[in-house]
């Protein structure tokens, strides 16, 4: 493998550069586009800082500035001064975003995080490669900041644990922590999820949860890039970075599942394989993935996840209970009755997701969602576990495991891709 003479980047980003990217925008254009600069001055404007400056950053601190008035970001911290620079000219194309970011609010590096946090913003959004997430959560939980932090908040049980640690310190502090698993703010996926509670379909039974899509997209790396610069920039290949596809991205599922089901699984046995995306482009994750939960009623949720092209995609929930069935983003359906459909209103829930936020910390009612999503999280962990060793795993093990992926020493450097786990070769740590 690889390894390029890189250095860490700059710490700054230069004034010409920031001056240059952010020069389309003007008073002129924020009043033309009807932003309200009253909320900018106003004693109770909310500050916030963006850690992590890709593309779902960027996303989250746009559906930040729209969740309410008095919201202004301004601070940015990231890695590489390259996306620093992208997200400055994606604000500045965007006039009607409230912000006010100057070049010595603009972090590059390893310690970029912490700068963000201490730079006097009130709320932090965490959107770095999910790896990162306990060490910068707990930070920001020290220096007393809300947090909203994109899912998954660890891809390993020692992570979860750092987690969930974090998230009882942070209860004592009355600080909020909100994570992006939106369907927890999607106001169909409440109404109907409070209805299953309520009886709707009875005694569950078992379930279904699904993420299956086409193949993502894979970076090419560049000469002067080293084995960890290249691993960070395609995060989603790599199980330390982003926990392979069934945390990274199925994990929206468990998260339902144990919504509904009021907790975690006691137990899991999966499977899964890499066979399409073999290029060690692709990092080391697997392609696909197939787990059997089993949860404390005795009910079994079967999870299937894949990224392979050209094959069938589903993304849902449904669930069966003794009365009938539902599938929990709003439907409802019972024997001898009329099907139920939620018709209210559905406002954009990566937005409603920072309004909740916003809303606890106005009104001095924290909104602490650390430790559901932990669960979350390593509901998805043992699903891996499981399918990578090909063991049994129960929820015991998982969080009693010694299995950590967190970053040791950061820097830039070698790092030779892991082998892809064989079941019944790779050790249940």
């Amino acid at each position: 493998m690889q390894s390029s003479q890189k250095t860490t980047p700059s710490p700054s980003v230069s004034r010409r550069r920031f001056m240059k990217a952010s020069a389309a925008i003007s008073a002129a254009t924020l009043m033309a586009s009807g932003v309200r600069l009253a909320h900018a001055a106003g004693g109770d404007t909310l500050r916030v800082g963006l850690i992590g400056c890709g593309g779902r950053g960027r996303g989250a601190a746009v559906n930040c500035t729209e969740a309410a008035p008095g919201v202004k970001v301004v601070a940015l911290g990231d890695l590489f001064a390259d996306q620093i620079d992208a997200t400055v000219k994606a604000f500045a194309e965007r006039p009607r975003e409230l912000f006010d970011i100057s070049p010595e609010r603009c972090f590059v590096g390893w310690d970029a995080y912490q700068k963000v946090i201490d730079s006097g913003v009130d709320i932090v959004i965490l959107a770095t490669p999910p790896g990162f997430r306990p060490m910068m959560i707990e930070a920001a939980v020290k220096a007393g900041k809300h947090i909203f932090a994109e899912k998954p908040i660890a891809v390993c049980p020692a992570g979860v644990r750092q987690i969930m640690a974090a998230a009882e310190e942070a209860e004592k502090k009355g600080l909020s922590i909100v994570t992006g698993t939106q369907r927890r703010h999607d106001l169909g996926y409440r109404e109907t999820v409070r209805r299953i509670h309520e009886g709707a379909i009875g005694e569950i039974l078992g379930g279904q949860v699904y993420w299956m899509q086409g193949s993502a997209n894979v970076g090419m790396r560049k000469p002067e890039w080293s084995d960890v610069e290249w691993q960070i920039r395609n995060w989603w290949y790599f199980t330390w970075l982003a926990g392979d596809i069934i945390v990274e991205q199925h994990m929206h599922q468990h998260d339902v599942a144990n919504w509904v089901m009021g907790g975690p699984p006691r137990l899991c046995i999966g499977m899964g394989a890499r066979q399409v995306r073999t290029d060690p482009a692709f990092g080391h994750i697997y392609d696909f993935f197939a787990v059997d939960y089993e949860y404390p009623n005795g009910a079994h949720i079967l999870s299937m996840c894949r990224q392979i092209d050209n094959t069938y995609g589903r993304v849902s929930e449904l669930f069966q209970g003794t009365k009938g069935s539902a599938y929990p983003s709003g439907r409802i359906l019972v024997k001898d009755a009329e099907p139920w459909s939620y018709e209210g209103p559905r406002p954009n829930p990566y937005v409603q997701e920072h309004t909740h936020l916003i809303e606890s910390i106005r009104a001095g009612k924290p909104l602490n969602e650390g430790k559901e999503n932990a669960q979350s999280a390593l509901t998805a962990i043992m699903g891996r576990m499981s399918a990578y060793t090909g063991r049994l795993v129960t929820w015991s093990q998982a969080m009693n495991s010694k299995l950590d992926l967190r970053p040791g020493k950061l820097e830039f450097g070698p790092m030779p891709i892991p082998p892809v786990a064989l079941p019944g070769r790779e050790r249940l740590i």
